[in-house]
């Protein structure tokens, strides 16, 4: 029988994903000869040559391209097998790796994320944080099992995955007492003046409320921009100005914040959406995120006026 040597598959693979045999070298911590050695083996035994020499680069060859989609497939094969055996159970906790979008409002990901912590096993949470694009190309390692994000999978970002909507909800306005009752009546156009404080404008929160902002002929004062969500909300529990947020979690804010809501628009809507990479063996903790999500009905239908 003719086996293919996965030894030899994998050299070649680093070269591909490096660009480069010295890449690989480092990477692999073994000889260029080596390396070099190799994957002329492989081109043997596959009888089609791999790489062009281009310059003083390598460039693959159409069968190239070919084997190495075969090769992505195979590796990230392999490493599910491992995370998979890792999460059979043994008495251990069920690990949990998310990534969480640095923009997303903390009390949302909280609510998506405690249904996971309820399931019959014991569960590790690992949460992190960072810009979606990086948590995001994490997944094609299995360095991550999710990534909360505030927006569908990145183009840009070169990892066989699949973005899914988890909820959809209006925005709300909240601010300290004194605030709340100098501005609730009349809005929105009471907003029009009023101190506020955003998210920055990397944000798809931020996006919409500006256009919506536009598209009301508002024009309010921003205090503050701010990346991280919950020191925006710590400012407006300071009074130093109203701040949007999710209304799913507006009792929550009220609570947290002690602040009072001003007002809410459904034209403006914060969305949250679960990437993934498709598993053989389905996470349970994940499933258990998404059936949640799919039955809170403050994530699918506009909620009531307050």
């Amino acid at each position: 029988m003719d086996w293919l040597n996965y030894h030899h598959l994998l050299y070649f693979w680093v070269v591909a994903r490096t660009g480069s045999i010295s890449e690989a070298s480092r990477e692999l911590l073994v000889s260029q000869p080596t390396i070099s050695t190799q994957i002329k083996t492989l081109e043997q035994s596959l009888g089609e040559k791999l790489f062009a020499r281009v310059g003083r680069g390598l460039q693959l060859t159409a069968t190239g391209s070919i084997v190495l989609s075969y090769a992505e497939e195979i590796f990230s094969l392999g490493r599910e097998l491992r995370e998979t055996v890792r999460h059979i159970p043994d008495g251990r906790p069920l690990r949990l790796r998310v990534g969480i979008a640095d923009v997303l409002p903390k009390l949302l990901t909280q609510q998506l994320l405690e249904p996971a912590l309820e399931i019959s096993r014991p569960v590790h949470l690992i949460a992190r944080e960072g810009k979606a694009e990086e948590l995001e190309a994490e997944l094609g390692s299995f360095t991550l099992d999710l990534v909360l994000s505030d927006a569908p999978l990145a183009p840009t970002v070169r990892v066989k995955a699949t973005s899914r909507p988890l909820g959809s909800c209006g925005v709300g306005f909240f601010g300290v007492h004194k605030l709340a009752r100098k501005y609730r009546g009349k809005f929105p156009a009471s907003l029009d003046g009023a101190p506020l404080l955003l998210p920055t404008g990397e944000n798809v929160l931020r996006r919409g409320v500006d256009r919506w902002f536009d598209a009301q002929g508002i024009r309010p004062r921003i205090v503050g921009e701010f990346d991280d969500s919950a020191l925006l909300k710590a400012f407006g529990e300071a009074g130093h100005g109203l701040f949007p947020a999710p209304v799913s979690v507006a009792d929550r804010i009220r609570k947290r914040y002690r602040v009072h809501e001003v007002g809410r628009t459904e034209e403006v809507r914060e969305s949250i959406y679960a990437v993934t990479v498709a598993r053989r063996v389905e996470h349970p903790a994940i499933r258990a995120i998404f059936d949640a999500a799919d039955r809170d009905p403050s994530l699918r239908e506009p909620p009531s006026d307050s």
